[in-house]
C-alpha cells in the first residue's frame, strides 16, 4: 500500500469521524453517526496495521498477531459489556471507557520513552529521542495519567456503591487543597520541562506518578451534582491525550480523531457549565471555589407537609388535561420505566391530550442520558424539547409530571440568591397549573437540596417506584 494511498485513507477517515459528530448532535441522526463512526475507526485500523507492515516487515509479522488478539479480546469484552450494561449504569461504563483510554495513552507513551526505535521515532536504540517528541510525550502521559486516575473516580461517584470516602458523592475537601494541587501541577509541569530538555528517564516516572495522584485530587473536590460536566471534561481529555501521543508517533489520524474528541468534548463541558451555573475553569481546576456542601446527599431534612395522591389521581388529572409536560430525570432510569412512559403517553395522545416531554441539559447522570433513555423506548422525537425550547410553555400547561427529577426543577436556583444552585437554569415546571411529581420519597436530590416544588399548594406527590405508578397510571387511563 503507498503511501499516498494511507493518507487518502486517513483523509477518508478523518471525514467519517467528522460525520459522526455532525450526527450525534440531534437524536434523529444519532444512529447514522454511529454508522459513520464505526466506519472511520475501521478505516483508520486497518490502514494503521497496514502502515505498520509498511514501515517494519519483520515487526510487522510477529506484532501483528498481538494487535489482532488485542483487538478481539477488547472488542469482545467492550460487546459484553454493551450488552449487559443498564441505563442507569451507562454513565459509570463512560467513565470507564475514558480510565481506558487514559491508560492506553499512558502505556503507548512509556513505550515511545522506553524503546523509541520500536514505534519508529529513532532510528536505533542508541540514538536520544528529539526534544519535540519528548514534549509530546510529557504532555501525552501526563494528560492520560490524569484522565485515568480522575475517571476512575468519577465512576467511583456515579456507582455510588462503595463505601470508600473517594467515592463518595459529596465533595472531598481538605484546608490546604488547591494550593496542593497547584504545587503538584507546577511540579509536573517542572519536571516536564527537565524531561523535555535533558531525557531524564526518573524526571518522566516522577512527572507520571504526580499526574496520577492530581487527577484524583482535581476529581474528589466536585459533588455527584456535577458528575455529567466531569464526564463531558474527561471525555475531553481523552481526547488531548490521545492527540498528543498522536504527535509523538506521527500519526496523522491519531492526532485528528483525539483533537476532534478534545475539543468537542471542551465545548460541551462549557454547555454544560452554562447550564448549571457552573464555573468552566473551577470545574477544570477541581472544583475550585465550591464548598463542601455544593453537592452529595444531604442528611434528614425538616419535616413539612406535603400534598399526596394516588396513581388513580394522577390519571384523572392527566387525562382531564389538554396539555401535559413530562420532565424525566434519574429516577426514571433507576425504575427502567421509559416502556411503560411510552405506554401512557400513547392513551394519553389517543384520548386528544398534546404531550411533551422536557429535557434538562444535565438530566440524568450524562450528557444526553435521558434522550438515550426514552430513544429506547421510542419516544417520537418531534416530542422531545430541549430546556431552551420548552421553557416557555410550562405556563400554559394543564399539568406538568415530573418523574424522578428533582434539582432540575428546583425553583430555588431562581427564587433564593443563597441556594448553591442560584442561578443555575431549570425546567420551569413550577409555573404549570398542576405538578404531579413521581418520587420514591422526600429525599433530596444529588445537590442536597430541599426542592420548594414539592410543597407548593399545586403540586400532588405521588410516592412509589415510577415503573410501578406508571404502570398504574396506564390501569386508569384505560
Amino acid at each position: 500500500m503507498s503511501m499516498n494511498l494511507i493518507t487518502l485513507l486517513y483523509l477518508a477517515a478523518s471525514i467519517c469521524f467528522i460525520q459522526a459528530l455532525k450526527g450525534l448532535s440531534h437524536p434523529t441522526t444519532s444512529r447514522q453517526g454511529n454508522v459513520f463512526g464505526m466506519i472511520g475507526m475501521g478505516i483508520a485500523v486497518v490502514t494503521t496495521i497496514a502502515l505498520i507492515v509498511k514501515i517494519n516487515a519483520e515487526i510487522a509479522a510477529t506484532g501483528i498477531v498481538w494487535v489482532v488478539v488485542g483487538l478481539l479480546l477488547g472488542g469482545s469484552v467492550g460487546t459484553i459489556m454493551a450488552k449487559r450494561v443498564e441505563m442507569t449504569k451507562m454513565p459509570e461504563l463512560v467513565a470507564f471507557m475514558h480510565s481506558m483510554i487514559g491508560l492506553a495513552a499512558v502505556c503507548i507513551a512509556v513505550a515511545a520513552v522506553v524503546e523509541p526505535q520500536s514505534l519508529g521515532i529513532v532510528a536505533t536504540a542508541l540514538d536520544p529521542i528529539p526534544s519535540a517528541n519528548r514534549l509530546e510525550l510529557f504532555l501525552g502521559a501526563a494528560i492520560g495519567a490524569i484522565t485515568f486516575s480522575g475517571s476512575v473516580i468519577a465512576f467511583g461517584k456515579l456507582s455510588g456503591k462503595y463505601k470508600f470516602r473517594l467515592f463518595q458523592g459529596a465533595p472531598v475537601m481538605f484546608k490546604g487543597q488547591h494550593l496542593l494541587n497547584l504545587l503538584v501541577g507546577l511540579a509536573i509541569l517542572a519536571l516536564g520541562l527537565v524531561y523535555t530538555f535533558t531525557g531524564d528517564l526518573s524526571a518522566f516516572a516522577i512527572l507520571l506518578v504526580l499526574a496520577f495522584i492530581i487527577g484524583v485530587l482535581i476529581i474528589i473536590p466536585i459533588g455527584g451534582a456535577d458528575m455529567p460536566v466531569v464526564v463531558s471534561m474527561l471525555n475531553s481529555y481523552s481526547g488531548w491525550a490521545a492527540a498528543g501521543i498522536g504527535f509523538s508517533l506521527n500519526n496523522s489520524m491519531l492526532i485528528v480523531a483525539g483533537s476532534l474528541v478534545g475539543s468537542s468534548g471542551a465545548i460541551l463541558s462549557y454547555i454544560m457549565c452554562k447550564a448549571m451555573n457552573r464555573s468552566f475553569f473551577n470545574v477544570i481546576l477541581g472544583g475550585f471555589g465550591a464548598d463542601a456542601g455544593a453537592g452529595g446527599p444531604a442528611g434528614a431534612q425538616a419535616e413539612r407537609n406535603v400534598k399526596s395522591g394516588s396513581s388513580d389521581d394522577a390519571a384523572f388529572l392527566l387525562t382531564n388535561a389538554d396539555t401535559v409536560i413530562i420532565v424525566p430525570g434519574y429516577g426514571l432510569a433507576v425504575a427502567r420505566a421509559q416502556h411503560a412512559l411510552m405506554e401512557l403517553t400513547e392513551k394519553l395522545t389517543h384520548q386528544g391530550v398534546t404531550v411533551k416531554f422536557a429535557i434538562h441539559p444535565v438530566a440524568g447522570r450524562m450528557p444526553g442520558h435521558m434522550n438515550v433513555l426514552l430513544a429506547e423506548a421510542e419516544v417520537p422525537y418531534d416530542m422531545v424539547f430541549e430546556m431552551e425550547d420548552i421553557n416557555s410553555e410550562f405556563g400554559q400547561a394543564d399539568v406538568v409530571l415530573v418523574l424522578g427529577a428533582n434539582d432540575v426543577v428546583n425553583p430555588a436556583a431562581k427564587t433564593d440568591p443563597q441556594s448553591p444552585i442560584a442561578g443555575m437554569p431549570i425546567l420551569d415546571a413550577y409555573k404549570a397549573k398542576t405538578v404531579i411529581v413521581n418520587k420514591r420519597s422526600m429525599a433530596s436530590g444529588y445537590a442536597g437540596l430541599d426542592n420548594e416544588l414539592f410543597y407548593m399548594d399545586k403540586t400532588m406527590m405521588v410516592f412509589g417506584d415510577a415503573k410501578k405508578v406508571i404502570e398504574d397510571m396506564v390501569k386508569a387511563v384505560e
